[in-house]
């Protein structure tokens, strides 16, 4: 991740300014500051929130906050798709699963690039199955070591061979992706290579579809996570059409800048059932107010292309912010919502993730349903939580086998 890290902060320098001073990160709890969270219940344009139906009227308010101020507006103009089926293998993963390829077109932008989705359905299935769907970092081919999966052709960050594919990233993330065990549960995974939607570089917009949708000129033209949330609700589109999925049961589902996309898309588009975030960190779960690893200004120094440029305007005044990230966590009530960190993960600052889950709290009373519920910061490699669930196990920023373990017993208890 680190090398991940290092590559995009080069290809984005000579949009930095050479003024920007040395980032020095805080790693000490006594430095954070005090901050006041704005409360989701008292919307500036009205009156306080006191019922579910109340806040489901308020929704839309505090969606156009996100949009102006942080992720962009996303474009309402609707998009005809063209599903065209690939390859199906029905004795995958040692006859546990049948794998299905399916490229999603635009119809009406035919020079774009397709998404290409990647689908494993549990062969013990008696009925349409509940899905997880998880974009990945680097192609298809990467979360499995099957020999006949199809190497992207698409810009790729971490590839070696001038940004393109080979065989030696084949199954490089599948340890991220335990299929078997997915599977075996009775869920479908469903995946789409993130590049697909938009390359994450500073000019990956003008091969992406921000490339023929939303307005450049404008300080809230949606940025790429806005672009990557959209992708996922167009996969969604695609697993209504399929007769194996139960397309009422999908999980939003992201790690690192996908978990910012997975809560931005669950939160603008209801049809997901459930959202999961593991270590999204600043600008996904954490609060922005809290002055504790990565802030707003070093984010938006590194990724200037993942957000609306207006967010640039809190770089340094981030108590001007009219929002923080636990209003969009609120944003997923009443609905099921996993919050994940790591311990050795302080960029992401874990303490600030489950401050933000927490502060959710008065938002689902209102659906009389019980959040993180009168819990403090939990013992690494400890699930709290009932509607809204966290931990933070050992370990570095990454997607290991005790995460997926809780979000499946997670998704057996509120979802399946």
């Amino acid at each position: 991740m680190f090398r991940f890290f290092s590559l995009l902060l080069s290809l984005t320098a000579p949009l930095l300014t050479a003024a920007q001073p040395a980032f020095v990160a805080n790693y000490d709890e006594n430095k954070v500051g005090t901050y006041t969270l704005p409360d989701p219940l008292m919307p500036p344009n009205g009156s306080r929130i006191t019922s579910a139906k109340a806040w489901e009227a308020s929704r839309g308010y505090w969606l156009n906050q996100f949009a102006a101020h942080v992720y962009g507006q996303t474009p309402m103009r609707p998009v005809r798709l063209r599903f065209l089926p690939g390859e199906v293998v029905p004795n995958a993963l040692g006859g546990k699963a049948t794998r299905k390829q399916v490229a999603i077109y635009f119809a009406d932008y035919p020079a774009l690039p397709p998404i290409n989705v990647l689908l494993y359905v549990p062969n013990n299935a008696r009925k349409p199955a509940p899905a997880f769907l998880n974009l990945n970092f680097c192609g298809n081919h990467c979360i499995s070591t099957e020999a006949d999966l199809p190497l992207s052709d698409r810009w790729v960050a971490s590839a070696p061979d001038n940004h393109r594919a080979t065989e030696k990233s084949r199954g490089t993330q599948a340890r991220r992706w335990p299929l078997d065990t997915i599977v075996a549960r009775g869920y479908a995974i469903v995946t789409a290579y993130y590049g697909d939607i938009e390359p994450d570089h500073p000019t990956g917009w003008k091969t992406g579809i921000r490339s023929v949708l939303g307005d450049t000129t404008r300080t809230d033209n949606w940025g790429a996570i806005g672009a990557w949330a959209w992708g996922m609700s167009r996969i969604l589109d695609y697993l209504q059409t399929d007769p194996t999925i139960d397309a009422k049961r999908v999980i939003a589902m992201g790690h690192s800048r996908i978990g910012k996309a997975a809560l931005w898309a669950a939160a603008q588009d209801k049809r997901f059932v459930a959202a999961i975030s593991n270590e999204a960190g600043e600008g996904g779960a954490s609060l922005a107010r809290r002055s504790y690893g990565e802030t707003v200004g070093r984010l938006n120094y590194a990724f200037p292309h993942w957000f609306a440029r207006q967010y640039r305007s809190y770089n340094d005044n981030v108590p001007a912010l009219p929002v923080d990230q636990h209003i969009l966590l609120s944003l997923i009530a009443p609905r099921p919502l996993y919050v994940a960190s790591a311990e050795d993960d302080r960029w992401s600052d874990p303490r600030g993730e489950f401050l933000s889950a927490k502060a959710t709290e008065p938002v689902y009373g209102l659906y009389r349903e019980t959040g993180i519920g009168p819990v403090e910061y939990p013992a690494v490699n400890t699930t709290v939580g009932q509607r809204v669930r966290y931990h933070v196990r050992t370990g570095p920023h990454d997607v290991q086998p005790f995460d997926w373990w809780q979000y499946l017993n997670f998704a057996d208890a509120l979802v399946k």
